[in-house]
């Protein structure tokens, strides 16, 4: 029997993660990283938030102390949290992003090493280890299942795109699984919300593209809210249907960006706007007052921090106006 955590049982850590919240990078706060005269006093504004140094000029280097913060977050969490499937839900994509990684550098003969992660539930070197030695019965079985699938597609195909497909399909159905596992409402939605935002994404993307409705039904994800063939019957029905589709709230912004682009241009403003529309969602934990929802929308508030730090500092590093700067940067969850 699926063991069910109780709202009650979340109050310590609710009241923890209000005071976490505190330490989030304020609007106030991106502003002056944004207007800073130097790197230096940027690199002095995010120090004195607790970040290590971060260096724009060596990407490498800033990602990877991106990610040591990221683990260290999961750490801290992962030992009061009082169910771990809510860690585990945030760490699923590491692993499916390894998968993909591995699979692409073994079709090739290339080291994936630099390419991975440690932040899954699974470590980058025994999910190494075991796709090399074949031995993929020591991972977690869904895991499993999606990795010898991804393999045969690609050693089939020799097309590393529809191997992705089939990792991303096997991430969100196990998101879904588990999430419903929790009995989260909550979480349940903010997965579903996730999907719609991927399939909104292959829809606009595939109209560009011109491909067929058969294209897209191959890439688009069952278990959003809306269904998968309302997005084909829009693709069918062009930028007014994908309008009136999105109308609800939700996607609406997005949605209209994206038909905007279907007569070319950039992507940038409908790829934030889709985020923006999950954020949307997890700002809603911010009316809980205890439970699993404060849980949930800090982790994802993190995580959009250490996107919106990554464009800013890769965006300075670059050389781009603030204005440039702040238009690509996601909305907050909290």
């Amino acid at each position: 029997m699926t063991n069910r955590i109780k709202d009650t049982d979340y109050l310590a850590i609710s009241a923890r993660i209000r005071a976490m919240e505190t330490s989030l990078l304020t609007r106030e706060r991106m502003e002056q990283l944004l207007e800073a005269r130097s790197d230096e006093e940027a690199a002095k504004l995010l120090q004195e938030c607790g970040y290590p140094q971060l260096d724009a000029t060596r990407p490498e280097v800033m990602d990877a102390a991106l990610s040591q913060a990221r683990e260290e977050l999961f750490s801290d969490l992962g030992d009061s949290v009082p169910d771990a499937r809510y860690i585990d839900l945030f760490k699923l994509k590491y692993d499916y992003h390894n998968i993909k990684a591995l699979l692409k550098a073994e079709a090739v003969g290339a080291d994936a090493r630099r390419m991975l992660s440690d932040m899954g539930r699974v470590s980058a070197a025994q999910m190494g280890e075991a796709l090399r030695q074949g031995s993929l019965e020591e991972l977690p079985p869904v895991l499993a299942e999606a990795a010898a699938e991804a393999r045969e597609v690609l050693e089939t195909t020799r097309d590393p795109q529809l191997s992705d497909i089939v990792l991303d399909r096997w991430c969100y159905r196990e998101m879904a699984a588990l999430a419903e596992d929790t009995g989260s409402a909550f979480l349940q939605a903010y997965v579903q919300v996730q999907i719609d935002g991927v399939n909104l994404r292959a829809l606009i993307r595939t109209m560009r593209m011109g491909k067929s409705g058969e294209f897209l039904r191959g890439v688009l994800l069952e278990g959003g809210e809306i269904p998968v063939e309302s997005v084909l019957a829009a693709a069918a029905g062009g930028a007014g249907a994908v309008r009136e589709l999105y109308e609800p709230p939700g996607f609406a912004a997005a949605a209209a960006a994206g038909a905007e682009a279907l007569s070319g241009g950039p992507l940038t403003e409908f790829e934030k706007l889709c985020d923006d529309a999950v954020s949307a969602y997890l700002a809603q934990a911010q009316l809980v007052p205890f439970g699993e929802a404060p849980l949930v929308g800090y982790l994802a508030a993190r995580e959009t921090e250490f996107t919106n730090l990554r464009i800013l500092l890769m965006g300075r590093g670059m050389g781009l106006s603030p204005d440039v700067i702040r238009s690509r940067l996601r909305a907050a969850c909290v």
